[in-house]
Formats: structure tokens, C-alpha cells, sequence
């Protein structure tokens, strides 16, 4: 089990040419990539998402690229040597023209007159750049899985002792459930007894009442169903998969049924312990969002 937040970072050097990428890993609902690359790299940006497509299952993905030739110059000078021959004619007639100025027109005055010389950029070799790139993502995406992973597996033993004791706080649900009846006969018994003043109470008609109120307040079903919700999720906290999103939903139900345990309950001691269980559940919660 991996988490969605991380860092990775590799270096690919071939030829004196270094590639470095760094990858920084956040929560989101579906993998969102964004890419902080060279202008060069623009056509090469189909490897960098496949390589994380391949990867990561979820998160936003912050990627940076750099780049650096350390060996022959990136740029060279190129001569335009016919606007070169263009400023020379234009001297020559401007001398006949006006044969009493000075002609200082030289070599140096050639090589400043406008784009005469101009710097082009080298062209990489676009089979070299794209084998880097290929190699850095995938060992970028190595790493910062490495470390996605040494997080999941912390968050893995909390969410299990976070379920833990959403079991045992059921436990006490379990054993409060037969006492909310009782309550409620005594409750009801002695309300009776006191509006009728010694009048003999109709037995039948009392357990008839308290029968109604237990079938209307029964969380068997609730308590059932949470604990299929526990196991289910310790099952899926111990696949080596992406499971962040079936542990989202199936937290849900965990509200769900736990809401209809509180609804129902008439008996404090129950409520607040179907309240502690809502709180231990909202934790869950909170730490599933981080889980890819």
C-alpha cells in the first residue's frame, strides 16, 4: 500500500549531457500531472506521462526537468555571407559617391554591422534525449514510490489500530443493545404506574409496547453489516494494490451504519458510544484521503 505524498528524484548523464527530474507527489482524487520542463522538452512530454501513467495510480504529480550540456558548446555562430557581400557593395558605392570621406570600413565593423553573425542553437540528438528521459522517469518514479510506500505502511498500522478500536467500541454497542429494551420498560412501566395512581397495569399491553419499540429500535442489522465493513477493510488494507478509493467508499458505509445506530438509540450510554465510533471513523476517514 502506497501513499499519495512523496518526493523522487533521478540523474541520467550520457555523453557529458546530464538529465536530471524531480518528482513531487500530493493528494489527489485521479493521477494530475503537471510538467515544469525545458522548452526543448515539449515534444518529448508523451514519454514523461506515460512513464508516470505506468508508475502511479493517483495524485498530483509535480514534475521539474533540467538539462545541461557539459560538453561542446549548445549554441554555434553562423555568417550570413550574402548580407555580409550586401554591407561590403554598399560601402563600395557609398566610397565613389563620396570620395571625400573617410573609409574606416573594416573586418571588426563587418562582423557588428546587424545579423551578419547570429547564434543558433545545437540540435540535440532526439534518440539520446528521449533514451534519458525514458531512463530518469522510470527511476524517478522507483524512488518516489520507495518512499510512497515506507508511508503507506505507516498509515497501514494506524488505519488497523484506528479499526481496532472501532471494533471494540462495537463490542460495547453490542452489549448496551439488550439494555435499551429493559430501559425503556422500566421507563415506561413507572410513567404508567404513576398516571394510573395503583391502578393494576395490563402486563400484556406493556410487553406489546415494548416489543414495538424494540423492533423499531433493533441495530442488529447496523452491527451486522459493520462488522462485514471491518473486515472488509482490514482485507483491503492488506493488498499490495491501489486501494484508496474502495476504502473511501467503503468508509461511507461506516457512516452510514453508524449514523443509524445513533438515530435509533434511545439509551445515552449507546449514543455516546455510537458517537466515540463516529469520531474514530472520521479519522479513518481523514487518513484515507492520503492512501493512493
Amino acid at each position: 500500500m502506497k501513499s499519495m505524498t512523496g518526493y523522487g528524484k533521478a540523474t541520467v548523464n550520457r555523453d557529458n549531457k546530464e538529465l536530471t527530474i524531480e518528482l513531487k507527489s500530493v493528494n489527489h482524487r485521479f493521477l494530475d500531472i503537471s510538467l515544469k520542463t525545458p522548452r526543448a522538452f515539449i515534444a518529448h512530454e508523451d514519454i514523461i506521462r506515460n512513464g508516470l501513467s505506468k508508475g502511479l495510480a493517483r495524485g498530483h504529480i509535480d514534475v521539474f526537468v533540467n538539462f545541461s550540456n557539459n560538453g561542446s558548446s549548445e549554441k554555434t555562430v553562423k555568417v550570413d555571407l550574402e548580407l555580409a557581400r550586401g554591407y561590403v557593395n554598399c560601402v563600395k558605392q557609398l566610397s565613389e559617391v563620396f570620395p571625400e570621406l573617410h573609409n574606416d570600413f573594416n573586418l571588426n565593423a563587418l562582423m557588428r554591422s546587424g545579423e551578419v553573425l547570429s547564434l543558433q542553437q545545437v540540435e540535440e540528438d532526439e534518440t539520446l534525449i528521449r533514451e534519458m528521459l525514458t531512463e530518469a522517469v522510470e527511476s524517478a518514479v522507483c524512488n518516489l514510490n520507495a518512499m510512497r510506500e515506507t508511508e503507506g505502511n505507516s498509515l497501514r498500522n494506524d488505519l488497523l489500530l484506528k479499526i481496532d478500536n472501532v471494533e471494540n467500541l462495537l463490542n460495547k454497542v453490542k452489549i448496551y443493545v439488550p439494555l435499551v429494551s429493559e430501559q425503556y420498560r422500566d421507563k415506561l412501566k413507572a410513567r404508567v404506574s404513576d398516571a394510573l395512581q395503583g391502578v393494576e397495569i395490563d402486563e400484556n399491553k406493556l410487553i406489546n409496547e415494548v416489543c414495538f419499540f424494540t423492533d423499531k429500535s433493533c441495530v442488529d442489522e447496523e452491527i451486522t453489516r459493520l462488522e462485514s465493513h471491518i473486515a472488509r477493510a482490514r482485507e483491503l488494507l492488506g493488498l499490495n494494490e491501489p486501494v484508496g478509493r474502495k476504502l473511501d467508499f467503503l468508509i461511507q458505509e461506516f457512516n452510514r451504519e453508524t449514523n443509524t445506530i445513533c438515530s435509533k438509540s434511545s439509551y445515552l450510554d449507546l449514543t455516546n458510544v455510537a458517537l466515540e465510533m463516529k469520531n474514530e471513523i472520521e479519522k479513518i476517514r481523514e487518513q484515507i484521503q492520503n492512501i493512493e
